[in-house]
């Protein structure tokens, strides 16, 4: 798809409206895990919650490098260099295989530390260490898959990998209770059927890839890769991979906290609120993916007026969509934990944690937009700064005092509230300032 035409707005909902969709069935995806696993009892729910930190350190790792590919593409295909679009395209996938044996090497040796670190012990760790232990060894078609689909995004396709999504929902819905109820498997058999489901989306994306407009016809061919685009790639990928593996490093600190005031029922409840999170936050998702695409494309063909309108219609819709999850989430988050457990100590943490963090979604709209807009541009440096500042700095500093001055986990609550809205302020003036530099460039340049 050409993004470098055609009206803006409709531009954003043809990419982001597919990408939402097929997030929304990741999240139910991670949903079921979730019911399936509250069978096993509560512990294997803390040990969920305190093994995402962990596993988000594969989905950042693979993400970047998928998020390197789709700045990297975007930019050739608005220069009309579509060869060397191809060339990155083949060689991406090579690395990503180079990639997912670090992440293996490194999970399997560090995540018993990790989760010890956060409090994990007993039944809670060893649940979280078979969820785990099966995720890492299954890396390699994590990272493909997010690298193809990384090559997809670039050329406006963002059906393909909504369309794995929903049927990788689906057999996981058959797959889970198949290990959980059927083969008596506690959270291993969970890690195994998404490990299976994973498997099967590369021989679906792989199937798309090669018939996509950069590639048919032509092929990746068996030619040794360019380390000058490994090089190219990771300058892109690896800030993207860090700027996420903060939020893994916030998740760490917010259990670190979480389990200390409140134990691991608080620590089941703050892992069942991410899972409901995640839906109220799937259309922002499309829209950043929208905002990567759409700005990546612009650029490269010199387009600055374009990448404006993008940024601005992104954060338009976002504000829209997250004011109105707000009204939706909060009334009914009670009924929403019901699905997970009945476990009123639990409910009652979650309720709490909703009460504040609906007032924190529009912030994460300011600040997800402006990294995705700051990527398209190849800018990918500053998301870093401020995913430090967010995800370990401020926290670090914030929620000892809060909690010592609210007395209960609500310090936690508020922290979280303070430090999202600070960044989302800062990133959304960096933008603007990087804008005006470029147009500032381009006057100069004439």
């Amino acid at each position: 798809m050409d993004l470098t035409v055609g009206d803006i707005g409709n531009l954003v909902r043809k990419v982001a409206f597919p990408s939402s969709v097929g997030f929304l069935f990741n999240t139910l995806f991670n949903v079921v895990d979730n019911i399936f696993t509250g069978y096993i009892g509560s512990e294997a729910l803390a040990g969920l919650a305190i093994s995402f930190p962990v596993f988000f350190i594969l989905i950042a790792l693979g993400s970047g490098v998928g998020t390197g590919v789709t700045a990297i593409i975007s930019n050739y295909i608005g220069e009309g260099r579509i060869e060397k679009a191809r060339e990155v395209a083949r060689d991406a996938l090579s690395l990503g295989i180079i990639v997912s044996l670090v992440i293996t090497g490194i999970g399997v040796t560090a995540d018993e530390y990790l989760m010890r670190a956060m409090g994990g012990e007993g039944l809670t760790l060893v649940y979280g260490l078979r969820y785990t232990n099966v995720i890492f060894l299954g890396t390699v078609f994590f990272v493909l898959n997010m690298v193809m689909n990384g090559i997809l995004s670039a050329q406006g396709d963002t059906v393909s990998y909504r369309n794995f999504l929903i049927v990788g929902f689906l057999l996981n819905i058959v797959l889970d209770p198949l290990s959980i109820l059927v083969l008596g498997m506690t959270t291993e058999g969970v890690a195994l059927a998404t490990v299976v489901v994973q498997f099967i989306g590369n021989l679906y994306l792989l199937r798309r890839v090669r018939r996509s407009k950069i590639i048919a016809g032509k092929g990746f061919g068996l030619t040794i890769p360019h380390i000058g685009n490994y090089m190219e790639i990771l300058s892109q990928g690896i800030p993207a991979s860090f700027n996420m593996m903060t939020i893994a490093m916030g998740v760490f600190i917010i259990n670190y906290y979480v389990v200390r005031v409140g134990g691991s029922k608080a620590v089941a409840a703050f892992g069942v609120a991410m899972r409901i999170e995640q839906l109220a936050l799937l259309p922002a998702i499309g829209l950043n993916i929208a905002a990567l695409s759409i700005t990546g494309q612009n650029y490269g063909a010199g387009r600055l007026d374009r990448v404006e309108e993008t940024y601005r219609k992104t954060m338009k819709y976002g504000l829209i969509i997250m004011t109105t999850a707000m009204f939706v989430i909060l009334p009914l988050s009670r009924y929403l934990f019901y699905i997970f457990t009945r476990d009123m100590e639990v409910i009652h943490y979650g309720i709490s944690y909703f009460r504040v963090e609906t007032l924190v979604f529009n912030s994460y709209v300011l600040l997800n937009i402006s990294v995705s807009v700051l990527q398209g541009l190849k800018r990918p440096k500053f998301p870093i700064v401020i995913g430090i500042y967010r995800q370990f700095a401020m926290p670090v500093i914030l929620f000892p005092a809060l909690i010592a001055m609210v007395g209960s986990i609500y310090g936690i609550w508020w922290g979280i509230f303070a430090v999202n809205w600070s960044a989302a302020i800062v990133a959304v003036a960096y933008v603007r300032g990087v804008y005006l530099k470029l147009c500032r460039e381009e006057r100069r340049s004439r």
